[in-house]
């Protein structure tokens, strides 16, 4: 064990005690407890789906199977859906990692998005450049970016105590409103008429893994990050106090931990994370910033988190079954006469489950010790 001797920035009036940190091994349980809570909503939601389907005069049967059948039948399906899982790898770890912390940032989609314009718009300009460092470039500028629409909604959590939940929210309203007018006013690409920024030069493209697919070096970069994720959790002195303070941070000021350290990391890193996730997607897939850069990564990159309740395992399973959902989904209503919107409700149910499935036990908890303090007093 190792022991942390910084003085804590708490703003407790309490003494430091240094935390042992224990080195923990592979908690397979665990493992097996996040793949059951993932489990359990997509069941419900498929079952939702089915009666609707049975009420169209579908056979839910046949066409969840040509779902799976469309998601991985073989290798181009499998690329297909890895590349749609690789932002929801990237958004889904920015909101576990906050979440961890104890603040519940649902300004990833922000985040993402800002991020997408700033490496979109150092793309344009790195002509000429090597191509390592135009990438490296693009990156750097999409991780500022997701940093900056975190840091506002981090100051007020931190040190005014606002709510992160209502900052971080109305804070997306005002990236997309900031965003098209950058845009419009400024990076509009020349004959375009629908908010589009010039494409990025060809040096500064993600490399891919298998074309003529889209996968990928981003997906290998979020896989990276989520083993990063998993290592410093369970290894670190801040993982521990991220654990701490998550879980009871009044408690842990008493105790002496760092709770606005916590606070702060969680927001900038869970902002970072995001605008990671926004460059590679500028990078690797769309190659510019335009009108509906995001398909609500965000938001899905919350419910994501939530189901796997911050496991590395259970992020990298959510992010590929909602990824298969995403890229399984368009292709089948091509060839069966189905709404779309289908996949928009089995999405939305699994969301609704992962948040109640996260929230109520929390409340069963306050209302046992209301009940508590009600008996003592």
């Amino acid at each position: 064990m190792t022991f942390q001797q910084q003085a804590p920035d708490t703003g407790a009036n309490t003494s430091y005690v240094p935390v042992a940190v224990q080195r923990r091994g592979i908690p397979w349980g665990g493992l097996g407890r996040a793949v059951w809570r993932i489990a359990v909503p997509v069941v419900i939601a498929l079952v939702i789906g089915a009666i609707a389907l049975a009420i169209g005069g579908e056979q839910p049967l046949v066409i969840y199977g040509m779902l799976v059948e469309e998601a991985f039948g073989d290798a181009a399906r499998w690329n297909a859906t890895l590349t749609a899982a690789t932002p929801l790898l990237f958004t889904g770890l920015a909101a576990a990692i906050a979440f961890r912390g104890g603040v519940f940032n649902v300004g990833v989609e922000g985040s993402f998005a800002f991020a997408g314009l700033a490496a979109s718009v150092v793309g344009a300009q790195t002509a000429g450049l090597p191509s390592a460092l135009a990438i490296l470039a693009c990156l750097v500028a999409g991780v500022v970016a997701g940093v900056l629409v975190a840091l506002v909604p981090a100051v007020l959590r931190t040190w005014c105590g606002v709510d992160e939940v209502v900052s971080t929210l109305m804070f997306n309203f005002i990236v997309t409103g900031v965003t098209a007018w950058l845009v419009q006013s400024f990076f509009l690409a020349p004959g375009q008429a629908n908010s589009a920024t010039a494409y990025i030069g060809a040096g500064a493209e993600l490399p891919l893994l298998a074309p003529p697919g889209q996968l990928g070096v981003g997906f290998l970069i979020a896989i990276a990050c989520v083993i990063a994720y998993a290592v410093w959790a369970r290894r670190s002195q801040l993982g521990f106090e991220f654990d701490a303070v998550g879980r009871a941070p009044r408690f842990s000021a008493a105790q002496g931990l760092r709770v606005r350290t916590v606070l702060m990391t969680a927001m900038l890193a869970s902002g970072a994370i995001g605008g990671l996730g926004g460059a590679v997607h500028a990078l690797g897939v769309v190659h510019r910033y335009s009108a509906g850069f995001s398909a609500s990564f965000g938001f899905t990159g919350i419910a994501i988190a939530l189901l796997a309740r911050f496991n590395p395992v259970g992020i990298v399973v959510g992010a590929i079954a909602f990824g298969a959902l995403a890229a399984a989904g368009a292709t089948v209503q091509l060839f069966i006469n189905i709404p779309i919107q289908l996949i928009d409700i089995l999405q939305g149910t699994v969301m609704m489950l992962a948040v109640a499935q996260f929230a109520l036990p929390r409340l069963r908890r306050r209302r046992r010790a209301a009940q508590r303090s009600e008996v003592a007093s």
